[in-house]
């Protein structure tokens, strides 16, 4: 009895399992193991950091793990729902659910003011509350930026909107990429002060893969990924 409630608890904890994942990519060339034979588990709550050099398939692992991309072999199981075997609608459905998401490049709308951007994932759920996008950009130190368009902002600021947007619908998983690659280091590390201060907030698992060893380093778990393989460094 006691062995099968330890075992419950652990099975609980863990909300993403990866096993033996795979994605080739076959050129005139040669053949490119972008993910090859990847497994690892993430916890809930936790903050893993995929660390590795440019073509290293970190940014293809993201990919496939928020259905983007698909893999060639192997499972991803999401609270032990089968993600793998789901098609393109029922992923689109998961992402906009579970997922939110952070960019290299933020990814704003051009047309949009800051808060329009944050606001949008609210209304895409049917939540109209300005008042919570208004609290998020407040958080974010950008309450005198409200109505600002993002040509009219740093890369910084564009990265916090970002940010705000991304925890906006408080999602369960949040995955970045190179979340500070377009900021010099000084940014960098206030954005990523940020991150980690909304992410204990709402308590939401993050997947952050960069090729920042010391942004790695602060994270909970950190895997370096090397010609598609990877490995646990902490």
């Amino acid at each position: 009895m006691t062995r099968f409630v330890v075992s419950t608890q652990i099975i609980m904890s863990i909300l993403i399992q990866v096993k033996k994942l795979r994605r080739y990519h076959q050129t005139p060339q040669q053949q490119i193991r972008a993910v090859d034979g990847v497994s690892f588990d993430v916890e809930k709550g936790a903050f893993v950091s995929i660390v590795g050099a440019s073509g290293s398939g970190k940014s293809t692992l993201l990919s496939i793990l928020a259905g983007l991309d698909t893999c060639d072999e192997g499972e991803i199981w999401y609270q032990q729902e089968p993600i793998h075997r789901y098609n393109e609608e029922q992923k689109a459905r998961f992402r906009r659910k579970n997922i939110g998401f952070v960019f290299q490049s933020f990814q704003l709308f051009d047309t949009c003011t800051a808060i329009e951007n944050v606001h949008l994932p609210l209304e895409m759920q049917g939540e109209e509350n300005i008042e919570k996008a208004t609290r998020l950009l407040h958080d974010v130190g950008l309450g005198d930026r409200l109505h600002h368009y993002p040509q009219q902002l740093s890369g910084g600021e564009q990265q916090r909107v970002a940010l705000a947007r991304a925890f906006a619908t408080a999602p369960p998983l949040l995955l970045a990429d190179e979340p500070t690659g377009n900021l010099d280091t000084r940014t960098g590390e206030r954005v990523m002060d940020i991150f980690f201060s909304l992410r204990e907030h709402f308590q939401s698992t993050v997947i952050m893969v960069t090729h920042d060893s010391k942004m790695a380093e602060r994270a909970d778990v950190m895997y370096r990924m090397d010609a598609g393989k990877i490995e646990r460094e902490k």
